[in-house]
Protein backbone atom coordinates (compact mmCIF):
# COMPACT_ATOMS: atom_id res chain seq x y z
CA UNK A 1 0.00 0.00 0.00
CA UNK A 2 1.50 3.27 -1.22
CA UNK A 3 0.86 5.93 1.54
CA UNK A 4 1.20 9.42 0.87
CA UNK A 5 3.50 11.42 3.01
CA UNK A 6 2.71 14.47 4.73
CA UNK A 7 4.92 17.88 4.09
CA UNK A 8 6.34 19.50 6.48
CA UNK A 9 4.11 22.51 8.47
CA UNK A 10 3.77 25.46 7.43
CA UNK A 11 2.57 28.74 9.15
CA UNK A 12 -0.60 28.70 7.23
CA UNK A 13 -1.27 24.98 7.31
CA UNK A 14 -1.01 25.24 11.39
CA UNK A 15 -3.81 28.08 11.42
CA UNK A 16 -5.80 25.96 8.97
CA UNK A 17 -5.54 23.27 11.45
CA UNK A 18 -6.60 24.86 14.32
CA UNK A 19 -9.65 26.32 12.60
CA UNK A 20 -10.41 22.36 11.46
CA UNK A 21 -9.97 21.12 14.84
CA UNK A 22 -12.15 24.29 16.59
CA UNK A 23 -15.07 23.49 13.74
CA UNK A 24 -14.51 19.79 14.76
CA UNK A 25 -14.87 20.38 18.40
CA UNK A 26 -17.63 22.58 17.90
CA UNK A 27 -20.12 20.40 15.96
CA UNK A 28 -19.30 17.43 18.13
CA UNK A 29 -20.17 19.65 21.00
CA UNK A 30 -23.64 20.41 19.43
CA UNK A 31 -24.24 17.20 18.68
CA UNK A 32 -23.41 15.21 22.33
CA UNK A 33 -25.64 18.16 23.62
CA UNK A 34 -28.39 17.53 21.86
CA UNK A 35 -28.37 13.77 23.57
CA UNK A 36 -28.14 14.96 26.83
CA UNK A 37 -30.44 18.18 26.28
CA UNK A 38 -33.18 15.24 25.33
CA UNK A 39 -32.18 13.08 28.13
CA UNK A 40 -32.81 15.75 30.53
CA UNK A 41 -36.22 16.76 28.65
CA UNK A 42 -37.52 13.51 29.21
CA UNK A 43 -36.73 12.66 32.55
CA UNK A 44 -37.84 15.93 33.71
CA UNK A 45 -41.23 16.22 31.89
CA UNK A 46 -41.70 12.64 31.56
CA UNK A 47 -41.79 11.58 27.64
CA UNK A 48 -42.70 8.40 27.19
CA UNK A 49 -39.40 6.64 24.73
CA UNK A 50 -42.29 5.01 22.49
CA UNK A 51 -42.85 8.38 21.02
CA UNK A 52 -39.14 9.19 19.64
CA UNK A 53 -38.19 5.85 19.35
CA UNK A 54 -38.57 3.56 15.90
CA UNK A 55 -41.43 1.26 16.00
CA UNK A 56 -40.54 -0.91 12.89
CA UNK A 57 -43.08 -1.22 10.34
CA UNK A 58 -45.66 1.18 12.17
CA UNK A 59 -46.50 4.53 10.23
CA UNK A 60 -45.82 6.31 13.86
CA UNK A 61 -42.75 4.69 14.25
CA UNK A 62 -41.34 6.57 11.00
CA UNK A 63 -40.57 9.81 13.06
CA UNK A 64 -38.14 7.88 15.06
CA UNK A 65 -35.74 7.53 12.29
CA UNK A 66 -35.18 11.23 13.30
CA UNK A 67 -35.43 11.54 17.08
CA UNK A 68 -33.98 7.86 18.00
CA UNK A 69 -30.74 8.30 18.39
CA UNK A 70 -30.95 11.50 20.14
CA UNK A 71 -32.94 9.38 22.70
CA UNK A 72 -31.66 6.89 25.47
CA UNK A 73 -33.13 4.70 27.52
CA UNK A 74 -31.31 5.21 30.80
CA UNK A 75 -28.52 7.35 32.15
CA UNK A 76 -25.79 4.58 32.14
CA UNK A 77 -27.40 3.87 28.23
CA UNK A 78 -26.52 8.11 27.63
CA UNK A 79 -23.36 7.46 29.03
CA UNK A 80 -22.02 4.91 26.94
CA UNK A 81 -22.87 6.36 24.01
CA UNK A 82 -21.49 9.87 24.52
CA UNK A 83 -17.04 9.58 24.96
CA UNK A 84 -17.77 7.08 21.28
CA UNK A 85 -19.92 9.67 19.99
CA UNK A 86 -17.87 13.01 21.03
CA UNK A 87 -14.59 11.22 19.81
CA UNK A 88 -15.98 9.99 16.57
CA UNK A 89 -17.61 12.90 15.07
CA UNK A 90 -14.46 14.93 16.26
CA UNK A 91 -12.59 12.93 14.15
CA UNK A 92 -14.86 12.71 11.26
CA UNK A 93 -15.46 16.41 11.03
CA UNK A 94 -11.37 17.04 11.64
CA UNK A 95 -10.73 14.75 8.45
CA UNK A 96 -13.42 14.59 6.27
CA UNK A 97 -14.99 17.77 6.87
CA UNK A 98 -16.46 18.17 3.64
CA UNK A 99 -17.76 14.22 3.66
CA UNK A 100 -19.25 14.55 6.63
CA UNK A 101 -21.84 17.13 5.72
CA UNK A 102 -23.32 14.21 3.18
CA UNK A 103 -21.85 11.05 5.47
CA UNK A 104 -23.52 12.10 8.56
CA UNK A 105 -27.26 12.47 7.33
CA UNK A 106 -27.14 9.56 5.37
CA UNK A 107 -25.50 7.20 8.27
CA UNK A 108 -28.31 8.95 10.79
CA UNK A 109 -31.31 8.26 8.25
CA UNK A 110 -30.10 5.12 6.88
CA UNK A 111 -29.56 3.20 9.92
CA UNK A 112 -32.75 4.41 11.26
CA UNK A 113 -34.61 3.32 8.38
CA UNK A 114 -32.73 -0.03 7.97
CA UNK A 115 -34.32 -0.63 12.05
CA UNK A 116 -37.42 0.28 10.94
CA UNK A 117 -37.68 -2.32 7.55
CA UNK A 118 -35.88 -5.30 9.38
CA UNK A 119 -36.11 -5.07 12.91
CA UNK A 120 -37.75 -6.72 15.80
CA UNK A 121 -41.20 -5.43 17.30
CA UNK A 122 -39.99 -2.76 20.07
CA UNK A 123 -38.88 0.19 20.51
CA UNK A 124 -35.43 0.86 19.61
CA UNK A 125 -33.39 4.46 20.91
CA UNK A 126 -29.45 5.06 21.22
CA UNK A 127 -26.74 7.17 19.63
CA UNK A 128 -24.94 3.61 18.97
CA UNK A 129 -25.99 2.87 15.48
CA UNK A 130 -24.65 6.18 14.33
CA UNK A 131 -21.34 5.10 16.83
CA UNK A 132 -21.01 2.37 14.85
CA UNK A 133 -21.58 4.38 11.09
CA UNK A 134 -18.70 6.74 11.97
CA UNK A 135 -16.73 3.94 12.99
CA UNK A 136 -17.07 2.32 9.55
CA UNK A 137 -16.80 5.33 7.90
CA UNK A 138 -14.02 6.60 9.27
CA UNK A 139 -12.07 3.43 8.78
CA UNK A 140 -12.54 2.38 5.47
CA UNK A 141 -12.04 5.87 4.31
CA UNK A 142 -8.72 5.81 5.33
CA UNK A 143 -8.29 2.93 3.86
CA UNK A 144 -9.52 3.57 0.46
CA UNK A 145 -8.11 7.44 0.57
CA UNK A 146 -4.44 5.99 2.09
CA UNK A 147 -2.71 9.51 2.73
CA UNK A 148 -1.03 9.20 5.57
CA UNK A 149 -3.60 11.02 8.54
CA UNK A 150 -6.53 9.25 7.32
CA UNK A 151 -4.42 5.96 7.15
CA UNK A 152 -3.46 6.94 11.13
CA UNK A 153 -6.96 7.24 11.95
CA UNK A 154 -8.11 4.67 10.51
CA UNK A 155 -5.92 2.44 12.83
CA UNK A 156 -6.95 4.60 15.51
CA UNK A 157 -10.56 4.27 15.66
CA UNK A 158 -10.58 0.40 14.84
CA UNK A 159 -7.88 -0.16 17.79
CA UNK A 160 -10.30 2.26 19.94
CA UNK A 161 -13.82 0.96 18.99
CA UNK A 162 -13.07 -2.42 16.63
CA UNK A 163 -14.99 -4.08 19.41
CA UNK A 164 -18.23 -2.38 18.09
CA UNK A 165 -18.41 -4.99 15.47
CA UNK A 166 -19.11 -7.75 17.90
CA UNK A 167 -22.28 -6.01 18.85
CA UNK A 168 -23.96 -6.19 15.36
CA UNK A 169 -24.74 -9.77 16.57
CA UNK A 170 -27.93 -10.80 19.03
CA UNK A 171 -25.71 -11.33 22.20
CA UNK A 172 -28.03 -9.50 24.22
CA UNK A 173 -31.90 -9.39 24.73
CA UNK A 174 -32.07 -5.55 25.27
CA UNK A 175 -30.02 -4.24 22.85
CA UNK A 176 -30.62 -3.27 19.55
CA UNK A 177 -27.92 -5.62 17.80
CA UNK A 178 -30.39 -4.24 14.23
CA UNK A 179 -29.30 -0.58 15.23
CA UNK A 180 -25.81 -1.25 15.37
CA UNK A 181 -25.60 -3.44 12.01
CA UNK A 182 -27.75 -0.80 9.97
CA UNK A 183 -24.99 1.61 11.07
CA UNK A 184 -21.97 -0.31 10.17
CA UNK A 185 -23.51 -1.13 6.49
CA UNK A 186 -24.33 2.79 6.38
CA UNK A 187 -21.21 3.76 7.42
CA UNK A 188 -19.75 1.65 4.87
CA UNK A 189 -21.66 2.61 2.03
CA UNK A 190 -21.07 6.11 2.74
CA UNK A 191 -17.11 6.04 3.08
CA UNK A 192 -17.32 4.15 -0.63
CA UNK A 193 -19.24 6.85 -2.02
CA UNK A 194 -17.60 10.23 -0.32
CA UNK A 195 -14.03 9.36 0.32
CA UNK A 196 -12.84 11.41 -2.26
CA UNK A 197 -15.01 14.04 -1.69
CA UNK A 198 -12.21 16.01 0.58
CA UNK A 199 -9.24 16.68 -1.38
CA UNK A 200 -5.69 15.19 -0.83
CA UNK A 201 -3.05 16.75 1.15
CA UNK A 202 -0.45 18.12 -0.97
CA UNK A 203 2.27 15.59 -0.91
CA UNK A 204 5.62 16.14 0.43
CA UNK A 205 8.54 16.92 -2.51
CA UNK A 206 11.86 15.80 -1.66
CA UNK A 207 15.23 17.04 -3.24
CA UNK A 208 16.30 14.02 -4.77
CA UNK A 209 13.34 13.61 -6.91
CA UNK A 210 15.13 16.47 -8.74
CA UNK A 211 18.27 14.72 -9.39
CA UNK A 212 18.98 13.35 -13.01
CA UNK A 213 19.77 9.81 -12.88
CA UNK A 214 23.17 8.79 -13.78
CA UNK A 215 23.83 5.13 -15.25
CA UNK A 216 25.51 2.61 -13.15
CA UNK A 217 29.27 2.80 -13.11
CA UNK A 218 29.00 -1.28 -14.04
CA UNK A 219 26.89 -0.74 -16.33
CA UNK A 220 29.26 -1.35 -19.65
CA UNK A 221 30.46 -4.96 -17.89
CA UNK A 222 27.06 -6.15 -18.26
CA UNK A 223 26.48 -8.92 -20.43
CA UNK A 224 24.35 -8.21 -23.61
CA UNK A 225 20.62 -9.71 -23.95
CA UNK A 226 20.31 -12.47 -26.33
CA UNK A 227 18.57 -10.89 -28.72
CA UNK A 228 21.50 -8.55 -28.75
CA UNK A 229 24.17 -11.38 -29.93
CA UNK A 230 24.24 -11.72 -33.40
CA UNK A 231 23.75 -15.12 -35.29
CA UNK A 232 27.05 -16.23 -36.54
CA UNK A 233 25.30 -18.90 -39.26
CA UNK A 234 23.09 -15.61 -40.50
CA UNK A 235 24.85 -14.11 -43.47
CA UNK A 236 24.33 -10.00 -43.28
CA UNK A 237 24.67 -7.85 -46.30
CA UNK A 238 28.43 -6.10 -46.20
CA UNK A 239 27.41 -2.01 -45.77
CA UNK A 240 27.70 0.65 -49.10
CA UNK A 241 31.03 1.37 -49.80
CA UNK A 242 32.78 -1.49 -47.82
CA UNK A 243 34.91 -3.88 -50.22
CA UNK A 244 35.29 -7.70 -48.90
CA UNK A 245 38.37 -9.17 -50.22
CA UNK A 246 38.52 -13.04 -51.30
CA UNK A 247 41.32 -15.40 -50.26
CA UNK A 248 41.84 -18.06 -53.03
CA UNK A 249 42.31 -21.67 -51.47
CA UNK A 250 45.42 -22.98 -51.51
CA UNK A 251 45.62 -26.35 -54.49
CA UNK A 252 46.19 -29.56 -52.22
CA UNK A 253 49.76 -30.70 -52.11
CA UNK A 254 50.73 -33.88 -54.80
CA UNK A 255 50.56 -37.13 -53.04
CA UNK A 256 54.54 -38.22 -52.08
CA UNK A 257 55.99 -41.66 -53.25
CA UNK A 258 57.67 -43.78 -50.94
CA UNK A 259 61.73 -44.49 -52.09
Amino acid sequence: MDIRPLPDPTALSVVRDRQRIRYAALGALALTSGLWLLWLATWLLGWPLDDLGIRPRQLGGLSGILTAPLAHASFAHLMSNTLPITLLTTLTLYSYPRATRLALPMIWLLSGLGVWLFARDSVHVGASGVANGLMMFLFLAGLLRRDRLAVVISLVVFFMYGSMLASVMPTEQHVSFEYHLAGAIAGSLAAVLFFRRDPLPPRKHYSWEDEVEEPAPDAELELPRAQQVPVLWQRQAPPQGAQIIVFRQRPPAPPQQPS
